[in-house]
């Protein structure tokens, strides 16, 4: 990155630009002589008493002593997308939250308070776009206390990397003592593409409902409950997909109906969108493209259904499902983010 005006090196960034994505240079070194430095790119979310915070996308903060710094400045809000229909940051959580709705939920200001048994995150966190109608202070212990009178943690979802995501929101929760402690990201692309892919999806079953098969191969329902079903058959058109274990592995015994199946998946079509989760295969049928089967047949039924753009949410560390998807053409749009109060 270019920091130079005429060779020299030049601090062109102030406490006045808080809330813009600035990239700085410091020195590292302790002498000060200036001979190792380290670069920081992410949105500038204060500048007190001598210290700048650095909120980068992945949501990770960093802290800069003011005189260490060597050059900064301001650079665009957000990078320029390569691949993927074009979106907004709220225009995403909007869907993805519909997607997946709680059993219950109370507006604090323009935040969504909401609740299910525990069952997910997600369902189970407030979603803050916009402002709360409240001092952050206030707004939050309201949060506690909501959460708490229902015998639930305290979690705020956040959004960063893109235009208009929340880096000043994460690092005001960390000021007030909430650490982050899940980070994922959601991924888009283009729909058609996913549809078209070479697989044979005769053997996938669609429904409506998911059904105690389903379930079995579902890893995070472990807490069966009316709450988990509610939450699952949310959405505006919801679509489950089963693989039968007995299709997938001729000549195998006890594949009954309410035999743990090959592979699952689920997708809701809302608009121009379809998304999609619980995406699962058996350990033992992995490395088949199943994975792959599930969502084109999921991709395909949105298709008819008038969708034309897919996202779906994975977790950094996921390293097998992103390279999956990273096939099928998605690319990452944003990073989100659970904080849970301390």
């Amino acid at each position: 990155m270019e920091f130079t005006i005429g060779g020299r090196l030049e601090v062109r960034i102030t406490p006045a630009d808080v809330g813009k994505r600035v990239s700085v240079r410091r020195r590292t070194d302790s002498d000060g002589t200036g001979a190792e430095f380290t670069d920081a790119v992410g949105v500038l979310t204060s500048w007190d008493n001598g210290v700048l915070s650095i909120t980068r996308k992945s949501g990770e903060s960093v802290h800069i002593v003011e005189s260490s710094l060597v050059a900064g400045k301001v650079v665009p809000a957000a990078p320029a997308r390569r691949r993927g229909p074009a979106a907004s940051f709220e225009e995403l959580a909007v869907h993805a939250a519909r997607a997946w709705q709680p059993v219950e939920s109370e507006a604090l200001g323009d935040w969504r308070l909401r609740a299910a048994g525990g069952f997910t995150r997600r369902a189970n966190s407030v979603l803050p776009l916009g402002d709360p109608g409240l001092p952050l202070d206030e707004a939050l212990g309201r949060v506690r206390d909501w959460y708490a009178e229902r015998g639930l943690p305290a979690y705020v979802q956040t959004a960063t990397g893109a235009e208009g995501t929340q880096e000043i929101l994460c690092a005001e929760l960390e000021r007030h003592g909430w650490r982050r402690e899940v980070s994922a990201q959601m991924l888009t692309a283009a729909l058609a593409p996913v549809g078209d892919l070479e697989a044979d999806v005769s053997a996938v079953r669609l429904t409506r409902e998911p059904d105690a098969a389903w379930l079995t191969r579902y890893q995070r329902f472990s807490t069966p409950g009316p709450h988990v079903l509610r939450v699952l058959g949310s959405g505006p058109s919801v679509w489950f997909a089963t693989v039968p274990g007995d299709a997938a592995a001729p000549g195998t015994s006890d594949a009954g109906p309410a035999a743990a199946p090959a592979a699952i998946g689920r997708c809701v079509v809302d608009g121009r969108w379809a998304g999609f989760m619980a995406v699962e295969v058996a350990p033992e049928q992995r490395r088949r493209g199943l994975a792959t089967t599930v969502m084109t047949a999921l991709a395909r039924r949105a298709l008819d259904e008038g969708a034309s753009a897919a996202w779906l949410q994975v977790e950094e560390d996921n390293e097998g499902a992103r390279a999956l998807y990273d096939g099928m053409g998605f690319a990452a749009h944003h990073r989100y983010h659970h904080y849970r109060s301390a």
